[in-house]
This record gives C-alpha cells, structure tokens and sequence, in this order.
C-alpha cells in the first residue's frame, strides 16, 4: 500500500485542489492518501504556487467517501477559491500521517532499485500509477527498457526505503510484467 505522491523536500504532496465548492471560499482537494479522512486533523497546510510554499490555516473539511472539500482560513469567496484551483497542497514530513507496517509514502518509493532475488536489476522505480485495485510501478533504465508490475505481495518480496531497494520474486514478475519497447 502506498499513500501520498510526489515530492519537494522535507514535504509530503496529500493532494491537489480542484474547483470552488459553492460560494464561500470551500474547494474541493483530490486526495493522495489511502486515509481521506486524516483532512479531519489537517489544521494547517502548505499549498504550492510559482514555485513556492505558502502556508494557509485550514478551518474546515468535509470528507464522504474519496471525496473531499476544504476551508482555508482568508479564502471567503468563490472568487479567492477559484484562483487556488490545480494547486498543490503539501504537509512537513514531521507532520504526515504514520503509515502502518508495509505502507510507504510513494515519494520514498520513487528512486529504489527494483532487482530480483538473485540480485538482477530490474530498474529504478520512476513512478507508482494509481489507477485501480494495484497501485502499479513503473520501471526505468534497466535492460528491459521501461517495465510496469502490479505492486502486488506475491510479486514483491521485500522493500527497504532506507537502502533505497525493492526486490521481486523473479518467476512472479516474469508473468505479471508489462515491457515496453
């Protein structure tokens, strides 16, 4: 299981803002995280723009279902609300949620070297798609050229972010394996 996406520094990425929400100042927030509602406890967050990190005070969220909306404190019209949509919004590391046992954030994901058991490598994780019941990884300058897999337990045998190492099982990926020319 992955959560969050995306990367600066320091930050975790929790989602993107999307269109106003009514009248006054709410926006609707693409969620990254597998926890929608953790915006519940979101008492402050960054939000990008031009490259830089401006803090808001977050003084409202509604959460049903995969569907989010937010209030930022100084954000009182639709007009204020529209101008922040296709942002981004990040939280300080030291404040992202703890991930439980086999959870990772997908920005420390991104970078590991992918190799099978026997210590082939695969490639270098370059992005984690996130489209269905498997998040999916894609796989970048190694000899098969670029490779996705379904980030499955039967296909992946360990993960060490520290090292910076994912390892497969080498029959498993084989069969699940997507090679791009």
């Amino acid at each position: 299981m992955t959560t969050g996406t995306g990367s600066r520094d320091g930050y975790i990425l929790i989602g993107t803002i999307g269109r106003a929400h009514g009248l006054g100042g709410h926006v609707r927030v693409r969620p990254f995280t597998d926890d929608p509602e953790r915006f519940y406890d979101l008492g402050r967050a960054l939000v990008e723009a031009d490259g830089k990190l401006k803090p808001y005070d977050v003084d409202g969220a509604d959460v049903a279902g995969d569907s989010v909306t937010l209030h930022f404190a100084g954000v009182t019209d639709r007009t204020a609300a529209e101008a922040l949509n296709g942002l981004s919004i990040y939280v300080p590391r030291e404040e992202a949620v703890e991930l439980p046992p086999g959870a990772y954030f997908i920005n420390d994901l991104v970078g590991c070297s992918v190799e099978d058991e026997s210590g082939r490598f695969l490639g270098k994780l370059a992005e984690v798609l996130q489209h269905g019941a498997a998040d999916v990884y894609v796989l970048r300058g190694g000899p098969g050229g670029e490779v996705m897999f379904p980030a499955l337990k039967a296909v992946i045998s360990d993960t060490d972010v520290k090292s910076k190492k994912i390892t497969v099982r080498a029959e498993r990926f084989k069969e699940v394996a997507v090679f791009e020319d």
